[in-house]
């Protein structure tokens, strides 16, 4: 019983600590799918674009690099 007594004393603070940090947050995370991305998602077609954008430059950028090394 002295166990539980011990065990329930220190993870009641930590609880109430982390329900308080929650409440503090300002961001509204929950709802509506892809509120917390930094772009539109709405809009089909500027997504594809933005999207395709994106992910040609990250692929593009090793090939870009080994190109220039071999041109010096």
């Amino acid at each position: 019983m002295f166990c539980l007594q011990r065990i329930s004393r220190n993870i009641i603070p930590k609880r109430n600590f982390m329900k308080s940090a929650i409440r503090k947050d300002e961001h509204d995370l929950g709802g509506e799918p892809g509120k917390n991305l930094p772009f539109d998602i709405h809009n089909r077609y500027k997504f594809t674009l933005i999207y395709t954008a994106f992910i040609s430059i990250g692929m593009a950028i090793p090939f870009l690099a080994v190109r220039h090394q071999l041109l010096k």
